[in-house]
């Protein structure tokens, strides 16, 4: 008797411990589980948060390349009608400024496509753009865009050859002094080719002409005007997207 009475207090016992193992695992997991869903909860609030920064720092970025791009378009466009580089039909002159209104929309909304697609092709490249990464270097570079514009209906030459020979020259320099990547090249090089074919279906279609063509039905010296715009909209891109934090550049 006194064993059969060890034996069923040894098992009791033993149940009791296997209840309140069983007891302590299944809070242990309700417990686990809770941390991950509140952990998961966190995380998924925090990329949330996160990709609504990146949208609206995105959004902002265009719209100060957009607005950079339209001012410059309006600017250099009136410049070029006041020589008579450029010819518009008469009832086009009589809207805003004396210019065509759907240039400064379009030359921004080229510069807000080329000033964040530098930055993102760096990214792709694994090359991030570390030279003369700051304002004061895309403030001269804006200053020399202008400057070879200026150039482009202020010089005089024989022939046009010579002027396009001078403005390519300048405007490698102008790279080659700001930039120095080869994303900024390529894309300079791909701006300058659709934004002239571009160019030549409009004068082709009689939207407006351009005085003395030699290059089908615009100046040979419009894809350097390109180029050029295209390296320094996407410097002004490339400084955005540091969110104007300046470092010293890289000679």
């Amino acid at each position: 008797m006194p064993r059969l009475e060890d034996h069923c207090w040894s098992c009791s016992c033993a149940s009791s411990v296997e209840t309140k193992h069983s007891s302590g695992a299944h809070w242990l997991a309700s417990k686990a589980e809770e941390m991950m869903s509140i952990i998961t909860s966190v995380l998924s609030n925090a990329y949330g948060s996160l990709h609504d920064v990146r949208t609206a720092n995105l959004i902002r970025r265009g719209l100060v390349l957009f607005t950079v791009g339209a001012f410059l378009a309006l600017v250099l466009n009136l410049l070029q009608i006041q020589r008579n580089v450029t010819l518009f039909p008469e009832e086009v002159m009589t809207t805003l400024f004396s210019s065509a209104w759907w240039i400064p929309p379009c030359c921004g909304t080229g510069a807000a496509v080329v000033g964040l697609l530098y930055p993102c092709l760096d990214k792709h490249l694994g090359e991030p753009h570390k030279f003369k990464r700051e304002w004061a270097s895309v403030m001269r570079c804006i200053a020399v865009f202008v400057g070879i514009n200026h150039a482009s209906v202020k010089l005089d030459f024989d022939n046009n050859v010579q002027l396009s020979l001078t403005l390519a020259a300048l405007s490698l320099g102008l790279w080659w002094t700001f930039d120095r990547s080869r994303s900024g090249f390529g894309l300079g090089i791909t701006t300058a080719v659709l934004a002239t074919v571009f160019t030549q279906l409009l004068v082709y279609n009689g939207v407006y002409q351009y005085t003395s063509p030699d290059f089908l039905y615009v100046r040979s010296w419009l894809p350097c005007i390109f180029f050029s715009g295209g390296v320094t909209v996407g410097n002004i891109g490339r400084q955005l997207a540091m969110g104007g934090v300046e470092k010293p550049h890289m000679d």
